[in-house]
């Protein structure tokens, strides 16, 4: 971490925290892996921070995380340094594109449901800083949901799922919808269907899908969008850019952007929970 993003850092710690609202927080999932979820969630970030809102996304898709590798960065240090050096949590948060911030989950952050109460409180603990730091928190889950990481997403305010017009894709993202009702059926979800090949025939499967978990979960879900199956996409992976800074007119930068305008025109999600991210995981941590 540079002197100046830890310069920047501390200053929005010393901000009155009265003059500031609590960071909302999303987690975004998918039902399989393989849908661009982890470059989806990146992508809205960076463009929420080109729109002057602060913003973190935290990297929780155990094993399998890419955030470093989408914007082609190092980072030193991760969440499971900072529990296990008892580190403080801005001197794991690496500055990103486009004054986008993020953390890194590492690998051994499994064992984080396993620790002894003294480390869980102690991540609770630092995490309550970021309310004061941030706009928007975006938890970039993995793929399904375990017993355990299932809590990150029941302790957000919101959930964004991200699936694509496969059936199996849209299967097991019922599925997840389904797990995530079960245990607090008034979640909000919102669906970004990704890479649909004619944007006429995606909005059909996604008022098609919406209609499904109407009917048999009996809830409302959020459409925030479609996203094009681009090219420009892999080309940006592999520039290791995230795609609406390797090209800001393609096709699937502009739809993005859309989405974006549609969830901070208050036409997304919005709702906000009646207990804060900290005090709904600390309590979900003790009822398992």
């Amino acid at each position: 971490m540079t002197y100046d993003q830890a310069a920047n850092l501390r200053s929005r710690l010393k901000t009155p925290e009265q003059t500031i609202e609590n960071a909302k927080t999303i987690s975004v999932v998918s039902g399989k892996g393989g849908v661009g979820k982890s470059n989806i969630a990146l992508n809205i970030a960076i463009d929420l921070s080109q729109r002057d809102y602060r913003v973190l996304v935290m990297d929780l898709d155990v094993g399998m995380g890419n955030i470093d590798i989408l914007v082609g960065q190092h980072t030193d240090n991760s969440i499971v340094d900072m529990l296990h050096d008892n580190m403080p949590i801005q001197d794991i948060i690496t500055e990103g594109p486009a004054g986008l911030s993020y953390i890194s989950g590492g690998t051994g952050f499994a064992d984080f449901f396993t620790m002894d109460q003294m480390k869980i409180n102690y991540f609770l603990q630092e995490f309550e800083k970021l309310k004061r730091m941030y706009d928007y928190i975006f938890f970039d889950m993995g793929a399904g949901a375990t017993s355990d990481s299932i809590f990150f997403i029941l302790a957000s305010e919101e959930c964004i799922l991200i699936t694509t017009p496969e059936p199996t894709a849209l299967t097991d993202a019922y599925a997840m919808v389904k797990k995530i009702l079960y245990r607090d059926n008034e979640m909000s979800i919102s669906i970004i269907m990704n890479r649909v090949r004619e944007i006429r025939q995606g909005k059909i499967i996604l008022d098609k899908f919406q209609t499904i978990i109407r009917k048999f979960l009996h809830v409302e879900t959020h459409a925030l969008g479609i996203l094009p199956d681009d090219p420009i996409v892999r080309e940006a992976v592999s520039g290791q850019t995230p795609f609406i800074l390797w090209k800001g007119k393609a096709p699937i930068s502009k739809s993005l952007r859309q989405i974006t305008e549609k969830y901070t025109n208050g036409k997304g999600l919005q709702n906000k929970r009646s207990s804060s991210f900290v005090q709904k995981l600390r309590r979900l941590l003790l009822e398992r």
